[in-house]
């Protein structure tokens, strides 16, 4: 379990390592003993070098055993633990458990207490077979008797005692548990009840007897007591009447202010909600008139203008240029169809003359 949870890495590292060195060098191969302050890596590296020189799979990377706790460490410490017991030829044998004598508990049972029931079994049983210890009760009264009597009979013969007294202690105390005979009475019958009954009653009587001077007495001290407030609350009332009348003044005053105060509350509030009102509006007045003061003070609108008028200038100078152009060459088309139209003119009446003159 030491290597199963941190407690302390660097501590269950140095453990670790040391251990398996040990273990490594009981497997037949010679490790040296890593100290303190090697280097982890280096040390970690040849671990699992010869934990594969033992066929053993190493699917984990190397960085799992700083810790110094956890499954590797584990799983590296138990194939390492493996492979020592093989070359030392250790090998396990079956258990042998010892026997174990089961202990005899005595039971013993009380007879000090019986049952009506048990008694009469115990008795018809001594009808029957003398050898029992529990006797009926006027048997039992019969054998005194007759011992009694025999004991008057043999008073006279007995001139002295021959009997250990220890031994007849030993005895007594013997025999002591057997003579003791306890009947018990059963819940169920009604006399008992009865009986019962008048037991509580008459105890209830003797403690209310004993308990009834107390309880008047305290009676009588409280109702003094009490008799002593009355006259003292009398008295008190009576010294403080003006006290009480002053105080019943104030109050009703301050039931008067409070209402005062509650009506001047709500128009306060009333108030303070058309104050809001007209703050905002000022707000948003305020708003515009700074939003027209710096259109106002603002010359770029005006640069604007300018910078579109100039635009208007250069467009129009162009649309004078095109309308020129556009007038010399229509000026030019009808010229030329004028042209044309005389030329034709003159095209069709030169040969009606030259014809006249042949």
């Amino acid at each position: 379990h030491y290597f199963a949870l941190p407690t302390n890495p660097g501590e269950q590292f140095f453990m670790f390592c040391t251990l398996a060195a040990w273990m490594i060098s009981k497997a037949g191969h010679p490790f040296e003993q890593p100290q303190e302050y090697d280097d982890p890596n280096a040390v970690i590296s040849n671990v699992l070098s010869e934990l594969r020189s033992f066929g053993r799979p190493v699917d984990f990377p190397p960085s799992k055993l700083k810790a110094g706790y956890g499954e590797q460490v584990c799983y590296v410490l138990d194939c390492l633990a493996e492979e020592a017991l093989k070359s030392t030829g250790f090998s396990w044998k079956r258990p042998v458990y010892p026997t174990e004598e089961p202990e005899e508990e005595e039971i013993t049972e009380d007879d000090a207490e019986l049952t009506l029931s048990k008694l009469e079994e115990d008795v018809a049983e001594e009808e029957s077979d003398n050898e029992e210890n529990f006797m009926d009760l006027n048997v039992l009264k019969a054998q005194t008797y007759r011992s009694d009597m025999n004991d008057v009979a043999k008073q006279e013969e007995i001139l002295q005692s021959t009997t250990d007294a220890a031994e007849w202690n030993l005895e007594v105390e013997r025999v002591l548990p057997q003579l003791k005979v306890t009947v018990r009475t059963d819940n169920k019958d009604w006399r008992i009840h009865v009986d019962q009954m008048h037991q509580h009653k008459d105890g209830i009587e003797s403690s209310l007897n004993e308990t009834r001077g107390y309880l008047d007495k305290l009676h009588n001290e409280i109702s003094k007591t009490l008799e002593k407030i009355s006259s003292r609350e009398k008295y008190i009332n009576n010294q403080l009447e003006h006290l009480v009348q002053e105080y019943r003044s104030a109050q009703a005053l301050l039931s008067e202010a409070k209402d005062k105060y509650q009506e001047g509350s709500g128009g306060v509030t009333e108030r303070i909600k058309v104050l809001s009102e007209i703050t905002e509006v000022l707000e948003r007045v305020k708003q515009e008139t700074e939003e027209k003061g710096s259109s106002m003070t603002d010359g770029a609108p005006l640069v604007k203008i300018k910078q579109a008028l100039t635009k208007l200038k250069q467009e129009t100078i162009q649309m004078d240029i095109q309308i020129g152009v556009m007038e010399h060459t229509l000026l030019q088309s009808k010229l030329k169809e004028k042209s044309n139209m005389t030329r034709d003119m003159h095209a069709a009446t030169i040969p009606g003359a030259i014809i006249g003159a042949y």
